[in-house]
């Protein structure tokens, strides 16, 4: 088992990386005897996981509560929905929430945490590949709204986070593909080990083989954690973890979160975008045909041109004029060099004239 440190002072908290069972000790050590324990999961997360989960903890006042699968759950409905549910077991600053799923769990279990009572706690097992790389690390929680994707919501970090590959074997292969979207953002943002891992090991990735699984989820969640514990508020280098994800975010708000592209895909068509943008800057010197490749390898779309007809630029930069990363008339991109990725500020007036120049 993998031991990785994220957060500092009394906000940190361990992220303990395994390819057999969760640890059971180390499970409980966070959880006490007496405490109320409220297990929040979705219907994708098959209820074998769920019993097995349950079995492992001491505690004698276990409850779940399912919320559907998909973006869509992440609302104000299924906020209250929590809400309601912890005001009905008669929580208390002791007792403990689980987020037990994808992204989606994750994030509205540690928004729910953040406010019910200004602040219980929370731990984190996510069972899907992007929730393990990703979503689980770094205390971002939020809601979606109509107005766009995340933008109600805390910077929260959970006490504990527990990832198993074990999850990853009855995961559905959309899901898989979804979570490598944000493992190859990882490898273009500054980990040129974990690069050359995925694009050697391709094979033994779709084969979901567990020492190579192990090993792409401990180089994401590294690189994650460093950036994360500099910069736990995103006021600075944390931005670049936002790599894809600005014509992403857009991407999955204009299809209205209808699990028509996942988010790992919309991702992956945001950074080619990007990655083209930064070529077209001179900032970017490979072909962005290896970034291509790359994507296609894991079967990821990789149709960025259809998202730049002059009707869908139009649509995009308005769902982006409501994103986190716009300021004014102004939008922060990040962009590739070299050397990683780095903040790029573009204004609505020049992207427009970018994204028209882009074959």
């Amino acid at each position: 088992m993998t031991i990785i440190s994220a957060g500092k002072g009394a906000s940190k908290y361990n992220i303990h990386i395994t390819g057999k069972n969760l640890p059971k000790s180390v499970l409980n050590s966070n959880l006490g005897k007496k405490n109320k324990i409220l297990i929040i999961t979705d219907s994708g997360v098959p209820k074998k996981h769920i019993k097995k989960l349950k079995e492992l903890i001491n505690s004698k006042s276990v409850h779940t509560l399912v919320l559907g699968n998909g973006e869509r759950s992440k609302s104000f409905s299924s906020f209250k929905k929590i809400i309601d549910k912890l005001f009905e077991l008669r929580f208390d600053r002791s007792d403990v929430l689980i987020a037990f799923g994808g992204g989606v769990v994750g994030d509205i279990t540690g928004f729910s945490a953040s406010t019910f009572l200004r602040g219980i706690k929370y731990i984190q097992i996510p069972t899907t590949l992007l929730a393990q790389v990703d979503s689980s690390v770094g205390g971002k929680t939020a809601i979606n709204v109509p107005q766009g994707k995340n933008l109600v919501g805390a910077f929260y970090n959970p006490s504990l986070v527990l990832i198993s590959t074990e999850f990853l074997n009855t995961l559905p292969e959309s899901e898989y593909k979804s979570g490598l979207g944000e493992v190859i953002k990882y490898s273009f943002i500054g980990n040129k080990k974990l690069k050359n891992i995925i694009e050697k090991n391709p094979e033994k990735i779709i084969k979901r083989e567990s020492s190579i699984l192990q090993t792409i989820i401990e180089e994401s969640i590294k690189t994650k954690s460093k950036i994360v514990t500099k910069d736990e508020k995103e006021s600075g280098i944390r931005a670049i973890l936002n790599f894809g994800h600005t014509f992403g975010h857009a991407i999955e708000n204009s299809n209205s979160y209808n699990q028509s592209i996942k988010h790992g895909e919309a991702i992956a068509i945001g950074m080619l975008i990007e990655l083209k943008i930064s070529q077209y800057l001179k900032y970017y010197k490979a072909s962005i045909e290896d970034g291509i490749k790359l994507i296609k390898k894991f079967d990821l779309p990789s149709n960025y041109k259809d998202f730049l007809t002059p009707k869908k630029i139009e649509i995009l930069i308005k769902k982006m004029m409501f994103d986190k990363k716009a300021f004014g008339n102004d939008i922060n991109f990040i962009l590739i060099d070299k050397n990683g990725g780095f903040v790029k500020k573009i204004s609505i007036k020049r992207l427009k004239g970018l994204l028209n120049k882009i074959d």
